[in-house]
């Protein structure tokens, strides 16, 4: 399912423009999850982390900054502390920083845009 999620977001970050809510990357990516059910919201934050921290490994910006709550204006909590054992600074620094998010997306995009590495680590 972490492959199925990580293509998606690759997609997303090549072709679409904004960010994506967790429903429509569940239904979209045929997730089969229950976002009502606590412990499967749970399971896709921690494949979200999963992938990020193995994107953030290779060098490469991490996914899940692609990804948000519906109606919410950015990323909650986890995603910036996922951020901060990163390496990327403290997490409410990150989160009170209005460019921190905006900037990853932007690199995101910039980095699966380039058809060498999308080639090359899609």
């Amino acid at each position: 399912m972490t492959g199925r999620i990580r293509t998606y977001l690759i997609r997303y970050a090549r072709l679409q423009t904004g960010t994506v809510s967790y429903l429509t990357l569940v239904q979209e990516a045929e997730l089969g999850l229950n976002l009502e059910i606590s412990h499967e919201k749970s399971r896709l934050n921690e494949m979200l982390a999963e992938i990020s921290m193995n994107e953030h490994e290779a060098g490469r910006p991490p996914l899940s900054c692609l990804v948000k709550v519906q109606g919410s204006k950015g990323q909650g909590d986890n995603f910036y502390k996922l951020c901060e054992k990163m390496g990327m600074g403290e997490w409410r620094s990150l989160k009170q920083d209005e460019d921190f998010l905006k900037n990853l997306i932007r690199d995101t995009r910039q980095f699966w845009r380039e058809e060498a590495n999308f080639q090359q680590f899609a």
